[in-house]
């Protein structure tokens, strides 16, 4: 471990030891400085006055091996400075191409150099600034990049908390949704319940009134049968006609009390599934969705991200690589890499879009025709005319323009096909193998949406 600089120079001529000297006392001095110091007062330390053996002193052999190092490192910094070889003391002429360092004539002859190319300082000093300035170039444009990443990822990490709160907002407003149609729901059924109780009330009140009657009726004819049993005889006899047609005269209905009970299984049978299957009429279903993440700042999507448009005033969004930074153009969620899959898309007014699938790895960050070279397998409209985006691209003719297009991808069999789901006739059809996963592709510069249509769903119940 190299010493401070203080603790190799000598206390008398506050310069590094030359040939030092130990005292019995641990203190050292140069050999000279000491002699000088010992002509007017001998064994005596210069630093603590202690007096000492009068015996020479011992030379101090550690701290002199570090001291003449100390002193040669000093000569070879300064024959550096001055453009001198530290080893030769000549000037460093020649610049050494395997080792990249300067070296002078003598080095250039040595075992440690001599199989070197080497060129005059002169030379390599333009060589060596040309590759500095290269790297320098190189490195401002690595810190201009990560720059421009830092202020991405600053801008992500904001965009994220908005993201977050957008997301629970719309959460909350479709649950919110679901609450009202289940509480719509919940109030028609429990309202059903409440007039069916007042109906069954009324019929069971009714139908108490007419056995109070009857009960009344019975009563006051047990009560004549009473009399007539206490009467004469031959009374009795006489009046036996007219009290057994009384007994006839009541109401023979009254025992029939059935269906009168609430029908309790009309209401509670089955009743989470038949009031999902009635929410489900009212809630749309889309095959394809759109990420949001990869839109282009100048396209607005719908809230449940089903339609597009476009905007002239472009939104915030973080420069993120899934993005589409050139054009008006965004892709689906779900990439789709087997199997068979379609989609319907209404155009309606809109006069400028593209539709069909696009590949994983298609360019996001360069503007790019949309054909199957660059990975995209579309359909366009533009300027009034249907074309089929192949290389070079095919004037479609159709009598109207389609309100609404029918994009079905069979992957399997490498097919991409348009129709006309008015009556489902073929526009177009591309075919191709495909290598990587494919994704839903929009684009459009009209402020008119396209919207991707709700599927039907049809309820299937599995018996066991």
């Amino acid at each position: 471990m190299s010493l401070p600089e203080e603790d190799l120079t000598c206390p008398v001529c506050c310069d590094i030891f030359r040939d030092p000297v130990l005292l019995s006392c641990s203190h050292s001095f140069c050999r000279s400085c000491l002699k000088k110091c010992w002509d007017t007062k001998t064994g005596e330390c210069p630093v603590c006055r202690r007096k000492g053996s009068k015996c020479p002193p011992l030379s101090n052999l550690a701290l002199k091996n570090v001291c003449e190092a100390l002193q040669q490192l000093r000569r070879q910094n300064s024959l550096e400075e001055q453009g001198r070889c530290s080893l030769h003391g000549e000037k460093l002429k020649l610049f050494c191409l395997a080792d990249e360092q300067p070296i002078c004539v003598v080095c250039h002859a040595s075992k440690l150099h001599k199989n070197h190319d080497c060129s005059p300082v002169e030379e390599a000093l333009l060589d060596c600034k040309e590759k500095l300035e290269f790297t320098l170039n190189r490195l401002e444009s690595k810190l201009e990049h990560l720059q421009r990443k830092h202020r991405t990822s600053a801008d992500m990490l904001a965009y994220i908390k908005y993201q977050t709160l957008t997301t629970q907002k719309k959460i909350k407003n479709q649950f919110e949704q679901l609450h009202q149609a289940l509480c719509d729901e919940e109030s028609v059924r429990r309202e059903a319940v409440k007039r069916e109780e007042e109906e069954k009330t009324a019929s069971i009140k009714e139908k108490m009134n007419e056995l109070s009657a009857e009960m009344l009726s019975v009563a006051a004819t047990m009560s004549a049968i009473k009399t007539q049993l206490r009467e004469d005889d031959m009374i009795m006899l006489k009046n036996f006609r007219v009290t057994q047609e009384r007994d006839k005269d009541m109401e023979d209905d009254l025992d029939n009390l059935s269906g009168l009970l609430l029908d309790a299984t009309k209401y509670l049978s089955n009743l989470k599934y038949s009031v999902w299957e009635k929410i489900l009429d009212k809630i749309d279903y889309t095959s394809v969705t759109l990420d949001p993440n990869t839109a282009h700042p100048c396209l607005v999507l719908s809230e449940d991200l089903t339609s597009l448009h476009y905007s002239q005033q472009p939104t915030c969004f973080p420069d993120n690589p899934e993005r589409f930074h050139v054009s008006a153009e965004v892709v689906g969620t779900t990439s789709l890499g087997s199997g068979s899959h379609h989609w319907v898309v209404e155009t309606g007014s809109n006069q400028d879009w593209l539709l069909g699938v696009a590949s994983l790895s298609a360019p996001r960050n360069a503007e790019v025709a949309a054909r199957p070279e660059n990975g995209f397998w579309t359909l366009c409209f533009r300027d009034g005319e249907l074309r089929a985006m192949s290389s070079p691209p095919t004037l479609l003719t159709v009598t109207t323009k389609p309100e609404q297009v029918k994009v079905q991808l069979d992957y399997n069999k490498g097919t991409v096909s348009f129709f006309d789901p008015v009556d489902n006739s073929l526009l177009y059809a591309f075919t191709q193998t495909f290598t990587e996963p494919l994704l839903p592709y929009f684009y459009t510069q009209s402020s008119h949406p396209l919207r991707i249509m709700p599927e039907k769903v049809l309820i299937t119940v599995l018996h066991q």
